[in-house]
């Protein structure tokens, strides 16, 4: 017991713990750029958006494959494909226990979730990145379920998103998961000879060898506001070139102003302007219409990078 239990009236202290028994666990939580304390029912109807300073925070894959794909007509892609560990790899702990942590704490059983459905009435195959599975890395399960998710996309005629969060390769598979990068990149390449669009939208953050294959190989390279995206992490490039890189150097602002993306999306616009986009690339219309304003943002997009093979009307030039 400490000092103050000892002085505090023993009345006090068990009134006091009934009133916090009332509190519901989970309840606030605060945002890490603003520190403001927000109530989660609130924050869930923003999108995990922060309101008071507009904040991205991170969501899981599944959730945000929720929020972004109509409710109907889903179908999960490559559930049977699971991590393997074939070098046996251990560092203080061992390669195996490290995805069963991972698995238990996710609830996911690897790094990449892979779905077909619908977007405002378009079949689409969109996949996502769940970065609280071992960093988002990527290896042999998560390339596999790509290229599975690619091939449907190949074989249905149905464009592929891709939404990214991730530390990049997953360093206890060694060259197993680098040969990821060359696998999605071949699959990214016959989609665009087939003419099948391919929408890559970074979160926060996209690093490493997944930034150097499927993360910039879109039809369309998007990111959401303040997202974090390069191969090597600042302090790594600091430290290299032994030089203070410019404020905001890799956050989506940036690399959209020195022209390494085409377009930043706000989550809650995200459905609408996928949408205009994949209408627009395959002469379809969303089953709810955009706004002029977003129409005007897709033809800009449209402008920047057109894919091969894919028949779209040739949009009016315009100025920026």
């Amino acid at each position: 017991m400490s000092w103050l239990d000892k002085i505090v009236p023993s009345v006090v202290r068990s009134e006091g713990q009934k009133n916090s028994s009332k509190v519901p666990e989970g309840l606030w939580k605060k945002c890490p750029k603003c520190d403001a304390v927000l109530y989660r029912p609130d924050l869930d109807t923003h999108l995990e958006v922060c309101p008071k300073c507009d904040h991205h925070m991170r969501i899981t894959a599944r959730k945000r494959l929720d929020i972004f794909l109509d409710e109907e007509n889903r179908e999960e892609i490559a559930t049977d494909v699971l991590p393997v560990d074939r070098l046996k790899f251990k560092d203080i702990k061992k390669y195996k226990d490290r995805i069963s942590i991972a698995q238990k704490k996710t609830g996911e059983t690897d790094a990449l979730i892979a779905m077909k459905g619908q977007l405002q009435g378009i079949d689409v195959v969109t996949v996502a990145f769940e970065f609280a599975f071992h960093g988002g890395s990527m290896g042999y399960a998560v390339g596999e379920r790509f290229t599975q998710a690619a091939n449907v996309a190949l074989a249905e005629r149905r464009p592929l998103i891709c939404f990214s969060a991730t530390g990049g390769a997953r360093m206890q598979e060694a060259l197993i998961s680098l040969m990821q990068m060359a696998k999605t990149s071949a699959v990214i390449e016959r989609l665009k000879q087939a003419g099948i669009p391919y929408i890559s939208i970074m979160t926060d953050p996209v690093y490493g060898g997944v930034s150097a294959s499927l993360a910039l190989l879109g039809d369309i390279n998007a990111a959401e506001p303040g997202a974090r995206a390069g191969f090597a992490g600042p302090n790594i490039i600091e430290q290299t070139i032994r030089q203070k890189l410019p404020k905001g150097f890799q956050r989506s602002e940036f690399l959209l102003e020195h022209g390494a993306i085409d377009m930043i999306i706000h989550r809650k616009e995200m459905r609408d302007r996928v949408g205009s986009l994949i209408g627009k690339f395959t002469n379809q219309q969303p089953s709810l219409a955009s706004s002029d304003d977003l129409e005007s943002d897709v033809v800009d997009a449209v402008d920047v990078v057109e894919p091969a093979n894919v028949d779209v009307d040739t949009p009016e030039k315009t100025e920026d």
